[in-house]
């Protein structure tokens, strides 16, 4: 039987996305047939313990459902399982890994991290990643789940998932090659925080997002990110299912609303960077620019903002994540150019991802000039200051941490390159360690 990981990454209450979750889970069980792993990574119990007992709670009233089985891990059992497969990995310092798996701060591709491995050790063969702060969208008082497209098409052959899609633009070249991928978009808010920019002067919001392209790039090419960025696919609710098979848009591609197959996750583990927005689409990435096939669907979620960010105590720390973001492309632009290159050479004999060329582009970025980011943060003190109020005092901050921040960047692309190592070894433990040795939350 088809084992797969519905998995939640969670750091705050929120009760009502479990119950959904669990109904996601139940769906799919009774539509497909599969066994479904409910994982609930939730480190909300190191900061809100009334949080954290909500979620708990949530979990202990869920109706039991044959074939789910619910893991709610809170941040102190995660990390010890961790640190058991980092030691088990037969790693030289497994405290570094175990600080890139669990750091003290949030770290975005970390807990993706770590669902990839939970999954592997619940022995899935893909994983379902959603977010807690979206919701489904509901036609005729019926939930729409993106697992319904995941898993007519994960994992299997592209030439037998022609006659699940409404339409297949599949090279017959690549038939025999698995889907690795399904996605689909969102709609509400921008998935970035920053409305309130484009608000206050477009002109602003244009060079601010700006940033964030690639600087190769022509002006008018920039210009048209600029419009794209953030947006998901815009207002139009679902009323009908519609999906495409073929060689997805990198633009089509989402992690609040993607299945990824193991052959994928396995290999390739995300940025660990800390307090970084953005930091968790590398896989996806890999998996576009290697031309492998994937299903785009829209069963797009609804998402949300939560209104921490949007204080005065959460104002920052947000604002810095997306600065981290903008610095994070200088290393990251150079990875995703020499895969567009590489294109199927990402691939072995049997189609799947090869780690070797991977690590080869982002240790060649490790060492990439800081000009570009020195610059990215000259325009966005300029910028902010223009804005002014709590966007002056933001750019105070930046201004205090400069250095800081141009470290930081260069260093995580250097612990990605340690985790990209180390990651075969990781799978490998966690498979071997199992998830059943952590209790339930």
């Amino acid at each position: 039987m088809q084992r797969v990981c519905l998995a939640l990454p969670t750091m705050r209450s929120c009760p009502d996305t479990i119950v959904d979750l669990a109904e996601e889970a139940a769906y799919a069980v009774a539509h497909f047939g599969v066994e479904v792993h409910l994982l609930v990574l939730d480190t909300t119990d190191a900061t809100d313990a009334d949080g954290f007992a909500k979620n708990a709670d949530a979990v202990a009233s869920l109706a039991p459902t044959p074939g789910v089985f619910v893991h709610h891990l809170g941040e102190a059992r995660q990390r010890e399982f961790f640190r058991r497969v980092t030691e088990r990995s037969g790693a030289a310092d497994p405290e570094v890994l175990l600080d890139m798996m669990v750091p003290q701060a949030v770290a975005y591709g970390s807990c993706v991290n770590r669902i990839f491995l939970g999954a592997a050790a619940l022995g899935c063969t893909s994983a379902h990643l959603r977010n807690d702060d979206a919701d489904f969208q509901v036609l005729d008082g019926q939930k729409v789940f993106p697992i319904h497209h995941e898993l007519l098409a994960i994992g299997r052959p592209a030439g037998e998932v022609v006659g699940s899609v409404t339409r297949s633009e599949l090279d017959p070249a690549d038939a025999d090659k698995p889907v690795m991928l399904v996605s689909g978009s969102f709609m509400g808010e921008l998935n970035v925080d920053i409305g309130e920019i484009r608000e206050l002067d477009p002109e602003v919001y244009r060079e601010v997002v700006r940033l964030w392209t690639p600087p190769v790039w022509p002006d008018e090419d920039r210009d048209a990110m600029v419009e794209v960025s953030f947006k998901g696919t815009g207002t139009e609710p679902f009323t009908a299912d519609h999906s495409v098979l073929g060689v997805p848009d990198i633009w089509d591609v989402f992690m609040c609303n993607v299945a990824l197959d193991h052959r994928g996750y396995e290999v390739l583990p995300l940025l660990p960077s800390v307090r970084t927005l953005g930091c968790d689409y590398a896989l996806l990435h890999s998996l576009v620019h290697a031309r492998l096939p994937g299903v785009v669907h829209n069963r797009h979620i609804v998402n949300y903002y939560t209104p921490e960010r949007r204080t005065g105590a959460g104002f920052v720390p947000y604002q810095m994540g997306f600065v981290k973001l903008l610095l994070s492309m200088l290393y990251l632009y150079p990875v995703y150019g020499g895969m567009i290159d590489l294109g199927r050479g990402l691939l072995d004999e049997r189609h799947g991802l090869k780690v070797e060329p991977i690590l080869e582009l982002v240790r060649g970025s490790v060492d990439w000039d800081r000009a570009g980011n020195e610059h990215c943060l000259d325009v966005l003190d300029r910028s902010y200051r223009k804005l002014g109020g709590k966007y002056a005092e933001l750019a105070d901050v930046v201004a205090e941490r400069r250095e800081q921040l141009l470290d930081e960047a260069q260093e995580d692309a250097r612990r990605w390159a340690v985790l990209i190592e180390s990651w075969a070894a990781l799978v490998a433990a966690s498979r071997a360690e199992g998830l059943g040795g952590v209790p339930q939350a």
